[in-house]
């Protein structure tokens, strides 16, 4: 229990020196890789952004894992998402790495079975409906569980607009 206030001045030192320096490495990775780095476009996206968070962390704070050894793995795990970002023009990848969006609702057919698939509640479903501002069923075109775990709800007043094809193209059923 002593060690829990413990201060040294080198061990402040250590950390403030530590903590430049991956914030400068992550300025620098994050300009070369792009924005993406830490998007949540996909789940490989934010497992990425997530991973990079606790190396930061375990980096600045840990007396075990050196600067450089931090901004190596930093580097690599940056790397490895650019790799897999440019391998997912390939539809076989592509279908690997991300989950498709799925259709929980269409206009006021809710879609038990992908309820059930996504692990979402009926209660989750009207919550992300009045979130939308959406005040009758008869609005709704679409509630699409999207493929980074966010719910997307596409409705309108106008009875006749229908949802393009185009939009819902990548949707599973």
């Amino acid at each position: 229990m002593d060690k829990w206030f413990a201060f040294k001045e080198t061990d402040l030192l250590a950390i403030i020196l530590t903590a430049i320096g991956v914030y400068l490495a992550t300025i620098i990775f994050t300009r070369l890789a792009g924005k993406r780095s830490f998007s949540k476009m996909s789940s490989f996206d934010f497992a990425m952004t997530v991973a990079l968070g606790s190396m930061i962390a375990t980096t600045v704070l840990s007396k075990s894992v050196s600067l450089w050894d931090g901004v190596v793995g930093m580097a690599i795990v940056y790397f490895l998402q650019l790799f897999v970002a440019i391998l997912r023009r390939f539809r076989v990848i592509k279908k690997t790495v991300d989950n498709n969006p799925l259709m929980l609702m269409e206009g006021e057919k809710i879609y038990h079975e992908n309820l059930k698939k996504a692990r979402v509640t009926e209660e989750d479903l009207r919550s992300k409906l009045r979130e939308a501002n959406v005040i009758r069923l008869k609005e709704v075109r679409a509630v699409i569980f999207e493929a980074t775990g966010d719910i997307s709800v596409l409705h309108t007043e106008d009875e006749n607009e229908e949802v393009e094809g185009w939009l819902i193209q990548d949707v599973n059923k």
